[in-house]
């Protein structure tokens, strides 16, 4: 049945989750709901009740549910809400089954459990962006048909308008960021038609630098398509990316056009390139050297003219060496290298992702007037972002959504910002003192650095209210001041 409706941006689209588990829906819900406007159903029949009710941009169904399994549901789907992109969830053991159907079913993506939110979250986006699209395209394509004259200009002011969306400038950073050095050589760089390989800790922003490369080159009226290869297993991953024939495979009913056919003129950005399987680097290497590809049971080649961008985590060097990456493979898509520095090692472009951040935030939210405290900033600031500008977006959705008002305090934000992460020096609270617990120095030093962490925490959280602090910590106001005094502590 309908879940209730949940608060959600204005205009978002609308995702149907269909699963008989309860708390795999509740999980899947609390994911994509700060996205999406949300629907939930436990059976096949409350899904088509919904689906007959209102529009859906994207299907979201697990394999294994009593009745029909989710590829027989999701078969049914696209004959009758062709337009709804099909996800389909499910384990390793129902791997068989999901592929011999995948292609009848018109299943847009199949997501191995256990999923992870960030890659459900961007799998989901990706549909529905790719949904707009194709809504698009047909416009155009009947506007084409008809002979619509303004068809060329309509067509050129979309990728003036995708240009100044991904252009190297609107990459937020600070003056004198080390991204600066980057941006610069990839904006040289993509004049040229080399494959670039774009290295960085997750969450740094490989794909918006891919983005701007694409719409910065000469290619960048052809396609842009992305695949993230470490979230599909390597037999369906050659199909995706290279197509098969009709008959390939059990389940194979009918051709199916790859990526790299899609992306014919354009560029394809394959996303965490160091997690695919030396087997699957020769079949790409292949295609990368000889510039054709041939799909999955066709013993004809097709011709394709992209350029690749890739991206991944790992150190692909050391995969080299270590024989976990083929060397040839690297060199190829190597041409150039990028480095994305993490946040840890750009302190001074936390502040104006922040404020961006925000922004957007504060918008989806109906806040549109939050805004930072110094000492939130601070506080921001001084923690060190193991999980980049990802886990930065998700600590000021937090806030945003815990604070009283639009002024978005320190008390807010979680603990581990509060304290900041111990053993990382570019961690400094207020006034420059360090509140993580160092890693070297005396017993007595170690000590101090530990009371200032808790005498920042404390204070920051009861909002600079000495008495409250001083009663929480068992001391007077004039004991209390004088430990503000002795750390620096004293000023916000």
């Amino acid at each position: 049945m309908n879940a209730p409706d949940l608060p959600h941006p204005a205009g978002a689209p609308t995702v149907l989750l269909v699963d008989d588990e309860v708390r795999s829906q509740d999980a899947m819900r609390r994911t994509l709901e700060e996205d999406f406007h949300i629907l939930t159903a436990s059976d096949a029949d409350a899904a088509r009740e919904l689906l007959a009710q209102q529009e859906v941009a994207v299907i979201l169904c697990d394999q294994r549910m009593p009745g029909l399994t989710g590829v027989e549901f999701l078969k049914e789907a696209r004959e009758r809400w062709p337009d709804a992109v099909r996800i389909v969830i499910s384990g390793y053991t129902d791997s068989e089954d999901i592929i011999a159907g995948i292609n009848e079913a018109g299943i847009y993506q199949y997501i191995l459990k256990p999923w992870v939110p960030d890659h459900l979250l961007q799998t989901v986006r990706t549909a529905a962006e790719a949904r707009t699209l194709q809504q698009g395209l047909s416009r155009l394509d009947i506007e084409l048909r008809a002979g619509t004259p303004l068809l060329r200009e309509r067509s050129q002011r979309k990728l003036s308008q995708a240009r100044a969306v991904f252009d190297f400038d609107r990459i937020e950073r600070a003056p004198g960021s080390p991204l600066d050095a980057v941006c610069g050589m990839a904006a040289r760089l993509a004049r040229h038609d080399l494959s670039v390989l774009i290295l960085g800790e997750s969450g740094t922003g490989k794909e918006l630098l891919g983005r701007a490369i694409h719409y910065a080159s000469p290619r960048a009226a052809g396609p842009f398509v992305l695949e993230n290869c470490a979230a599909i297993p390597d037999t369906l991953l050659e199909s995706e990316l290279f197509g098969h024939k009709r008959g390939a495979f059990t389940g194979a009913f009918e051709d199916h056009v790859g990526l790299f056919q899609r992306a014919h003129g354009g560029t394809v950005f394959l996303d965490e390139i160091g997690e695919t399987s030396p087997a699957f680097q020769v079949k790409l290497l292949r295609v990368l050297q000889e510039g054709e590809l041939r799909p999955v049971g066709s013993t004809r080649a097709v011709p394709v003219d992209v350029r690749v961008v890739a991206a991944t985590h790992r150190k692909l060097e050391e995969d080299v060496a270590a024989g976990r990456f083929r060397e040839d493979l690297y060199y190829r898509i190597a041409s150039v290298t990028l480095a994305m520095p993490p946040l840890r090692e750009r302190i001074g472009d936390i502040e104006p992702i922040a404020q961006r951040i925000l922004r957007e935030v504060g918008a989806e939210l109906g806040r549109p007037g939050a805004h930072f405290d110094d000492a939130a900033l601070a506080c921001l600031m001084g923690y060190p972002w193991p999980g980049n500008i990802r886990e930065l977006r998700n600590e000021i959705a937090r806030a945003v959504a815990l604070s009283e008002g639009d002024r978005i305090e320190a008390h807010s934000l979680s603990l581990k910002v509060l304290h900041g992460q111990p053993g990382v020096s570019a961690a400094r609270g207020i006034n420059g003192t360090p509140h993580g617990i160092p890693s070297s120095g005396t017993l007595q030093e170690r000590l101090d650095a530990i009371e200032a962490m808790v005498l920042r925490e404390v204070m920051l959280r009861h909002r600079w209210n000495k008495t409250r602090a001083a009663h929480e910590l068992g001391l007077s106001r004039v004991g209390l001041r004088a430990k503000l005094l002795r750390f620096a502590l004293e000023e916000k």
